[in-house]
């Protein structure tokens, strides 16, 4: 409507004999304008993105937190009390197995050799002495020139002998066997750590560990299983024979800079019991490691597929609302009007939700804009702008 000024005349004339009061043209239309408010429309109905329930075969993982470890570990300790004499090998550098790591000093343990071997030449000259007393102590018994007792004293005496020649081969060999332990060598092909001594240390069997080898290929990865993970796991594993010492399904590593391992691995061991103080099973994989990119310590999550939801229906899990361990979806149906049911929740399977319950394939749900969608609303619905390029994740098992 155009406000002229033959409209502020006729209000203006109405006022004056109605009310007997004159108003000016911009009186009046501060009057018109403070006493006339437009009338505002009403809101009309929200707009909210929608998404069909799809019927499809889902696979689904399971992930745990895990760590990595040598496949062997040998710990090196000192068997011997020495001073370090050199030490022979690149820290952080691959060894093999009889490789020199450690020299002490061999000195004082040669000295001690060869007084031991001293010692035996002295006892089997000894012996050989008893020996011949016998031999020539036996005819003269006979011809009655020597006693009885002489030939048994003789006898004995040789006897002592030969222990004595036995115990000073032991020590011959105890000596040279502290000689050989003077030079540590790796009794596996692997990484050799960093070493915890220096050249000129004294070191002994009560120093602790001087350095440690690892077999990084295959490299191990330890982690722990729940009593109900394990359990859930073995019943839904899609390869025979999980919880039996079978391979169980292929593993895959996420490393903590977010990327996948290249290379899969598989359950090498299932230990025999459930920790009674943790609750957990202990379990053990193998990964092919060739590059050596996997070191031990390394904190990693295994993943397994587990198995398949066969025509699974599935619907993005902001479609989900829960409220008091319910869960809730809002449908549209007919004449875009929105019906709040609730359903039996299964799976996450990265950014979806498998539904068990509740719902039929083809149904439209309302995945944004759930909070505008109350039960009997008409809304608009538009096509929900789905969140693409998701990686798996862990699926849940949901607690009833």
């Amino acid at each position: 409507m155009v406000w002229t000024k033959e409209c502020t005349a006729n209000v203006s004339t109405f006022l004056e004999k109605r009310f007997g009061m004159f108003l000016s043209g911009t009186a009046l239309c501060l009057v018109f304008v403070t006493s006339c408010k437009p009338k505002i429309p009403p809101p009309g109905p929200p707009e909210v993105q929608v998404v069909a329930v799809v019927q499809k075969d889902v696979p689904y993982y399971r992930e745990w937190v895990g760590s990595c470890d040598g496949s062997s570990n040998a710990v090196i300790r000192a068997q011997v009390s020495g001073y370090v004499w050199h030490q022979d090998y690149q820290e952080g550098r691959l060894v093999k197995t009889g490789d020199l790591l450690f020299q002490i000093d061999p000195r004082p343990f040669e000295a001690v050799l060869n007084q031991a071997k001293a010692n035996l030449a002295q006892a089997e000259a000894q012996q050989g002495k008893t020996e011949l007393d016998v031999k020539r102590y036996t005819p003269l018994v006979k011809e009655q020139a020597i006693s009885q007792q002489e030939l048994d004293d003789a006898v004995q005496a040789n006897l002592a002998a030969k222990a004595q020649v036995l115990a000073a081969k032991a020590t011959v060999q105890q000596a040279q066997l502290n000689l050989d332990f003077t030079k540590m060598i790796s009794p596996i092909s692997g990484i050799a750590g960093i070493s915890k001594v220096g050249v000129g240390d004294l070191v002994s069997p009560n120093s602790g560990d001087l350095a440690t080898v690892s077999t990084v290929n295959p490299i191990k990865v330890n982690f722990f299983l729940s009593e109900q993970e394990y359990l859930y796991t073995v019943k839904h594993s899609a390869v025979t024979g999980w919880g039996k010492g079978g391979p169980g399904p292929d593993l895959e590593l996420l490393l903590a800079d977010g990327s996948t391992y290249a290379q899969k691995g598989l359950i090498s061991a299932v230990d025999r019991q459930v920790d009674d103080k943790t609750g957990t099973i202990h379990i053990a994989a193998l990964f092919p490691n060739p590059d050596t990119i996997l070191r031990p310590g390394l904190f990693v999550r295994v993943r397994a597929l587990v198995g398949t939801h066969r025509d699974a229906l599935v619907i993005p899990q902001r479609a989900v609302s829960e409220l008091q361990g319910k869960y809730q979806v809002a449908v549209v149906e007919a004449g875009n009007k929105v019906s709040v049911r609730s359903v039996k929740a299964g799976e996450r399977i990265g950014p979806d939700w498998v539904i068990e319950d509740g719902l039929k394939p083809g149904e439209q749900v309302v995945a944004e804009g759930v909070q505008k969608a109350r039960d009997g609303l008409t809304v608009v619905p538009k096509p929900f702008a789905a969140v693409t390029d998701q990686p798996p994740a862990e699926a849940k098992p949901q607690t009833k």
